[in-house]
């Protein structure tokens, strides 16, 4: 069993501009953005070991949690929908209908069952307790963690590493990515790699326990972390003026569209850390595009 992808290796693209010439970064785009187009960027990686080993276990249902807006829920829902899985939503917040986000609105569509809880109640997703209820009140089913970060994830992005490796036939300095909930920085970690992690939450220093741990975890020598908090944008899901100009910058430059929540907080960082002189010359660094685009403004498009 496996996801549909319309090719593998995904593109490395090199990018080069005013600001990289100047500092003599060279720096690359993972574009896994292209990897699949339900089932995008790091969720398929994450999600690729996740379902083979609900199906191992002879699981018929997949139970996951997320926001509104989670591209782990969509993306759970359109992998489900394809390997012929039920799925079920644990979704933060209210029930507000028809004027639910369109995430959730392709969720349903895809057949996922949305179940929503208290945000205080959400608060418990990661407690074994209150895991083994919802089990036992939704039929047993298999259960992927927020954001779909387990130690099956992290299997899946190290692949992706395996990948740059033979496209740039070296390994690069530094790999910069967008962190939620830690699980692709945490792969990437443990391939070996050094990873520079963007929070995209505000109040995200959090995330450096988290990563370590998971990482730590997969008993492997594991690369050396720096996790960037300042470049949340007032906080998850939120954007200013100057992050939206950046991403239209960086599309009319390199052709790549970025999205507000995670991609373009991180090559913003990325940005103002080169302008900055935190890089030395010859730094090689690749970027590596999350996907989500589904959720992107419609301003824009």
């Amino acid at each position: 069993m496996d996801l549909p992808v319309p090719s593998l290796p995904t593109p490395l693209q090199e990018i080069s501009d005013s600001v990289t010439r100047e500092v003599g970064v060279t720096l690359y785009i993972k574009q896994d953005d292209l990897i699949h187009p339900t089932v995008s960027g790091n969720k398929w990686r994450k999600l690729k070991y996740n379902l083979l080993q609900a199906k191992e276990e002879g699981a018929s249902t997949i139970l996951t949690f997320g926001g509104a807006f989670s591209n782990h829920l969509y993306a759970t829902a359109a992998a489900g929908d394809y390997l012929n899985f039920k799925t079920i939503g644990i979704v933060r917040g209210d029930d507000l209908g028809e004027g639910k986000s369109s995430t959730l609105k392709f969720c349903e569509e895809r057949g996922m069952m949305l179940h929503f809880v208290s945000r205080e109640e959400y608060k418990l997703r990661n407690a074994q307790d209150y895991i083994a209820q919802l089990r036992s009140k939704l039929g047993n089913p298999f259960v992927i963690p927020e954001g779909g970060t387990s130690e099956w994830a992290l299997k899946g992005v190290e692949e992706m590493t395996f990948e740059v490796d033979r496209q740039l036939n070296q390994k690069p300095d530094y790999y910069a990515v967008a962190a939620g909930t830690g699980g692709t920085a945490a792969g990437i970690l443990s391939s070996g790699a050094n990873v520079l992690a963007f929070s995209a939450l505000k109040g995200g220093g959090f995330l450096e326990h988290d990563i370590l741990n998971l990482a730590e975890a997969r008993m492997a020598k594991n690369g050396e972390l720096t996790l960037f908090t300042a470049y949340h944008f007032k906080g998850y899901a939120r954007h200013t003026p100057e992050l939206l100009d950046f991403i239209r910058w960086f599309k009319e430059q390199h052709a790549i569209q970025l999205e507000q929540v995670y991609t373009g907080k991180m090559l913003f960082g990325l940005y103002d850390l080169m302008k900055n002189g935190y890089f030395k010359e010859g730094t090689t660094i690749v970027a590596v595009h999350t996907g989500g685009l589904q959720g992107l403004l419609p301003e824009l498009k």
